[in-house]
């Protein structure tokens, strides 16, 4: 098509993605002049009403912000709390958080691969469109996550927002016999895991990269998931306490919802920043499906960004074998955890990416003040930028096939903005 150097595109209605905005694009003699992801849900004041609870009560309360991670939420807010009060949970209780996390990576990354992120690869608008051509594949998904919510509903109590988990540990801890017939689903689901790295490893990707800084926990060992220090691409390292000395957000007039900064620098959170700087640390089945997809031990891509997750289900499904094979029941389900006045700080990988929760206590265990800083608020402005990246590089397109392209973009991060199933429109204006 002719090159037009003016224009101004508005999407409405971008499904596949949790949550509802805006984006608003425009271009001014040929360069990119604005890039706005508008998020325009009402706030939902969970750190506000969170203030004067009992500190035994965020575990249940921050689980309803989201649907898809509401483990996420709950491991971040009890190592945040447990570290106000002094209290380390490990041995068999933290390999069962390990292995209720490792359920809902699986549960999450098949939603978003399968029925989300597949479809603007494979050229259908959804995965029910989708499945009319590809059953197999879809079901496939479809048991995937199945698998994923099996873990969660034995752990957790239910699949959706969890009941079992409480500040110190669990309420109720299962039997070895219990955890039998939950292996050997994993096992078939470790196929179907290894199967899709396969098959999204197929799939044509736009050729970019995004340049921005990486942030991913590092732990002492294995892939992170519910425990580490963040480390950043640059090498700079810090405990979760100086989180917010780093990561300082702020309010930008086009969203309600908070944009973030690292020291001052657009950021990544996420499966991009997890396996670049952690892809040395996957177990051997995780690290040869890697290899065997093409991947790097480093990767920028946004786009393939789908074989990653690909990578974490298998890791996750790997793990959680591991973890069910050296289970012995704790003779207690939950450590005593006694309050007192002081200031903790959690972060766990959600599987958006890093999750922080900071609580202030009083010494009868009131909480005082909560912070809680999700992975999408830490990558929005990057996003934004990976948008201006795509509109410089695609103007040759036509407002739909750019339109797409950039919906796409948004969609390669799975955004949670909410929990509702619409998340975007889209304009592009000429000057």
């Amino acid at each position: 098509m002719t090159h037009r150097p003016n224009r101004t595109l508005q999407v409405a209605g971008l499904a596949r993605v949790e949550g509802e905005g805006a984006l608003h694009v425009r271009t001014v003699d040929g360069e990119v002049d604005r890039v706005e992801l508008n998020i325009y849900e009402p706030p939902r004041f969970f750190e506000a009403f969170l203030r004067g609870r009992d500190f035994r009560e965020p575990p249940d309360i921050t689980a309803r912000i989201c649907g898809i991670c509401p483990v996420a939420y709950q491991m971040s807010a009890c190592l945040a709390l447990e570290d106000a009060c002094g209290v380390e949970v490990g041995g068999q209780l933290r390999a069962l958080r390990q292995l209720l996390y490792c359920g809902e990576w699986i549960s999450s990354h098949a939603l978003h691969i399968y029925l989300l992120h597949a479809p603007d690869f494979l050229g259908f608008s959804d995965g029910i469109a989708m499945a009319t051509e590809h059953r197999a594949l879809v079901e496939r998904g479809l048991a995937l996550k199945k698998a994923g919510n099996s873990i969660m509903d034995l752990i957790g109590g239910r699949a959706i927002h969890p009941v079992n988990v409480r500040v110190g540990g669990f309420y109720r801890v299962p039997t070895a016999e219990e955890l039998r017939p939950l292996a050997e689903t994993l096992r078939h689901a470790l196929d179907n895991a290894l199967e899709t790295v396969r098959w999204v490893a197929g799939f044509d990707f736009p050729d970019i990269n995004a340049p921005h800084d990486l942030m991913a926990l590092r732990d002492t060992e294995g892939y992170p998931l519910d425990r580490g220090r963040p480390h950043v691409s640059t090498g700079l390292s810090f405990p979760a306490n100086e989180f917010g000395v780093h990561v300082v957000e702020h309010q930008v007039a086009h969203s309600t919802a908070l944009h973030a900064r690292l020291d001052d620098r657009l950021f990544l959170v996420g499966p991009l920043a997890r396996y670049s700087l952690n892809s040395g640390r996957l177990s051997p089945v995780a690290a040869q499906a890697a290899a065997d997809a093409g991947l790097h031990s480093v990767c920028r891509n946004p786009f393939r960004s789908i074989v990653v997750r690909a990578v974490e289900v298998v890791y996750a499904v790997d793990e959680a074998l591991r973890i069910i094979a050296e289970y012995e029941r704790p003779a207690e389900p939950c450590v005593e955890v006694t309050p007192r006045a002081a200031v903790g700080h959690g972060i766990t990988e959600a599987p958006r990416g890093l999750l922080y929760h900071r609580y202030e206590l009083a010494a009868d265990g009131k909480i005082l003040s909560a912070d809680i800083v999700p992975p999408t608020s830490q990558n929005q402005s990057a996003i934004e930028d990976d948008v201006t990246h795509v509109v410089r590089s695609y103007q040759h397109l036509d407002d739909h096939a750019l339109q797409s392209l950039c919906e796409q973009t948004i969609r390669n991060y799975d955004p949670c903005v909410s929990c509702s199933a619409h998340f975007l429109d889209f304009t592009r204006e000429r000057a």
